[in-house]
This record gives C-alpha cells, sequence and structure tokens, in this order.
C-alpha cells in the first residue's frame, strides 16, 4: 500500500475530485492548508492598509491505496489539478507497512481488496 498526499490550489479540488472518483478512488481524506513555495507573494488590503500575504491557501489530499493505483492516481491528480502556474501544488507519496480498522481493532486489508475489484 501507499499513500499519496497531493497539495493542489482550492479551486482545483472539485475537478480533482470528479477525476479520482472516475478512476474508482473514492476513499481519502482533505484539509486545508496554508504553504509557501516558488509562487509569489500577493498584496492583501486589510482595513484599508496593505500587506504581503506570504502564505497561500492550499488544499490537501491524503490517499491510502494499492501500489498498483497509484501511478494512474498520480496521473490523474495532475491532469486535474495543473493550471501551469507556480503554485500548482507537489505531490508525495510514502510507503504503508499496515493499517488498522479502529472499529474492530484488526488490520485492515480493504484497501486492497477494494480495488483489486476494479
Amino acid at each position: 500500500m501507499k499513500k499519496i498526499e497531493a497539495i493542489i490550489r482550492p479551486e482545483k479540488l472539485t475537478e480533482t475530485i470528479k477525476g479520482l472518483k472516475h478512476i474508482g478512488v473514492t476513499g481519502f481524506t482533505v484539509s486545508q492548508v496554508v504553504g509557501r513555495g516558488k509562487q509569489k507573494d500577493t498584496l492583501g488590503v486589510y482595513r484599508g492598509k496593505n500587506y504581503n500575504v506570504t502564505l497561500h491557501p492550499k488544499v490537501k489530499l491524503e490517499i491510502v491505496l494499492s501500489d498498483y493505483m497509484v501511478e494512474r492516481t498520480i496521473k490523474t491528480i495532475v491532469e486535474s489539478a495543473q493550471s501551469g502556474e507556480d503554485g500548482d501544488g507537489k505531490i508525495y507519496v510514502y510507503p504503508i507497512y499496515e493499517a488498522y480498522n479502529i472499529r474492530t481493532g484488526k488490520p485492515d486489508f480493504d484497501i486492497d481488496e477494494l480495488n483489486q475489484e476494479e
């Protein structure tokens, strides 16, 4: 199993979720985050005063899936979330050695079984 973390623009979230559902990836976690990369600072205005926005709002998708789905999932995220501008985001892939179902306390193999039914 692998875990994919994708940090993308918030306005690309809906399109990315549609793409993931289309390839059969239905389980994921979404978090609102802020971050800094190569994207340039923007100018904000608060109560009539200008300030630099150095941390930009992003969305983080976390997906755990079978190894054979990783490449297809990454391709889908890139195609869905890409705008061609600085600040499109990053994708990270981590190995997952074990997963447990909290309700039962037993090892959770459902991730692999569900994805193999495709």
